[in-house]
């Protein structure tokens, strides 16, 4: 008997949340539907696929061997649901795009409400990239990333390279000194990012802007970094493409320049969805014709 698709596409977001009140959250299902569920699962299967515990649940050798048969089902239904799309382009359902805050706050969101415009039907869901982000979970549809990942069945494209320096306001430099050299800059208040919170180490510019010992303000948020240097608190290591925008900012030690790379990631099991491909060219077009924003 072929299991019912419904129980199975609870199973996977089980398997995947490892709690049942997570699966039902990421389901919009109530906790109990999601037992029923693979309880029936269960039943129709003549086995147990998941052990409960106060911790949650894990999943029985059973289990893990019925969850490759379901990531095999979930990836045909999405082929078909690719194959329908191609057919009737008819661009509608909810489309989650993971990205870093800078590019995500300050790039995609004035942007992405034209391709909103463009789909009246598609809800547009852009949520801060994380250190446990997975596609292959379908944490998110697309994700934009500075470090490419190099496993699992994902397709990697290159947007652009983009460039940060350290900026300040010409009163904070009235006031406290243009520095002159690394040395000096060591007088100085940097506001940046808290290192602890980073999901990637590309996201750490010491060296070569500033050593450990500097002396920081350090802001969790890349929007809180902004307004704190736009405020006169110090020099901060910003966004070339946002502080050019910003305005009323000036660029201290300019030999001083940090260069790292946006891409682009989709999993291959739903890049030609309609919604994903949709917002997928929307991205890389977007970036394209700013291309002299970020050189």
């Amino acid at each position: 008997m072929t299991p019912n698709w419904d129980h199975v596409r609870v199973f996977l977001a089980v398997a995947r949340a490892g709690q049942f009140l997570a699966a039902a959250r990421a389901l919009s299902l109530d906790h109990a539907t999601v037992a029923r569920r693979i309880g029936l699962l269960e039943e129709q299967l003549g086995t147990q696929l998941v052990a409960r515990s106060t911790a949650g649940i894990t999943l029985t050798v059973a289990g893990e061997s019925f969850l490759a048969a379901a990531e095999a089902m979930e990836t045909a239904w999405l082929d078909a649901q690719a194959d329908v799309s191609q057919v009737d382009r008819v661009v509608s359902g909810t489309i989650r795009i993971g990205a870093p805050e800078g590019f995500g706050a300050l790039f995609l969101a004035p942007r992405l409400g034209r391709l909103a415009e463009r789909h009246p039907e598609l809800t547009i869901q852009l949520v801060p990239l994380q250190r446990t982000m997975s596609l292959s979970k379908r944490d998110a549809d697309l994700a934009v990333v500075i470090d490419p990942p190099s496993d699992g069945r994902l397709t990697v494209r290159k947007l652009t390279d983009y460039g940060l320096g350290l900026y300040a306001t010409p009163d904070y430099c009235e006031r406290h000194g243009m520095p002159a050299d690394a040395e000096t800059l060591r007088r100085h208040l940097l506001v940046t990012s808290v290192q602890e919170l980073h999901y990637s180490e590309s996201l750490t510019y010491y060296p070569p802007a500033f050593d450990a010992g500097q002396r920081r303000f350090e802001c969790a948020s890349v929007l809180a970094q902004m307004e704190a240097v736009r405020a006169g608190a110090g020099i901060g290591i910003l966004h070339d493409y946002a502080a050019r925008d910003a305005g009323g900012l000036v660029r201290v030690l300019p030999d001083l320049a940090i260069r790292r790379t946006y891409h682009l990631v989709a999993h291959v099991d739903t890049r030609r969805i309609a919604r994903i491909d949709e917002a997928y060219r929307f991205v890389v077009e977007e970036v394209a014709a700013a291309g002299g924003l970020f050189a």
